[in-house]
Formats: structure tokens, sequence, C-alpha cells
């Protein structure tokens, strides 16, 4: 079993930076790979990243803006996302899955946290 609590969103302008955490709790943290996913409103939810062993793996609309990174001895995974655009609003999840996590393999969720970026 895997808890998984979201930290760091807000509310900023478009070009702003933001840091997105997800600490996750378990003894198995390390054997599952970790990724974010993200759903705008009236949207699907959309991959983002994820960090995979020997991989670090995009979306298409955030590849050179975000940057995931994973702590195992924090249990920990963060995404930093620079140059940030209006589009780019929506509530931001953390994942916890396998090594397709990027098709939908995921095995836990956490609840969410909201980023809103003004133009």
């Amino acid at each position: 079993q895997v808890h998984l609590v979201e930290s760091g969103g807000g509310l900023v302008q478009a070009g702003d930076s933001l840091r997105l955490s997800c600490a996750a709790s378990g003894r198995t943290f390390t054997s599952y790979a970790m990724g974010w996913f993200r759903q705008a409103p009236g949207k699907e939810r959309e991959f983002v990243a994820a960090v995979i062993p020997g991989s670090r793996l995009y979306g298409d609309s955030v590849k050179g803006r975000f940057t995931i990174s994973r702590d195992n001895a924090k249990n920990t995974v963060s995404l930093q996302m620079d140059s940030l655009k209006p589009e780019d609003t929506a509530v931001y999840y953390c994942a916890a899955g396998g090594r397709l996590i990027r098709d939908g393999a995921v095995d836990y969720w956490g609840k969410g946290t909201l980023v809103t970026v003004s133009s």
C-alpha cells in the first residue's frame, strides 16, 4: 500500500515557475514507477511526466519546461514547472504504478493539488 500526498500548488502568472512535491508513505516506494498527471476543467486526465528505472518521460505539451525527479531516501517525487502557461492550469495528481505508468498503469493516486496560471 502506498499513500500519496501532493503539495506546492497555487496561483502564479504566466512565465513563472512552481515546484510540486509528492510525499509517499509505504515501505515499497522504490518498487514503483512514479509520475504526475493533470486534469483541466472539462478535459480528460493527461499524462505529464514519469520517472521509471533508467528513464524520465514527459508529455509533449510540457517537454523542455517541466522536470521530474525522485528522492528514494525521502520517499518523494517532485515536479519542477518552468515557463508556465495558462493552459497548464489543472489539478495535478501524483501517481504510483508500473513501467507502463504513462499508458495508465497506475496503482495509486494522490488527491491532487490545484495549479492556476493567470495570463
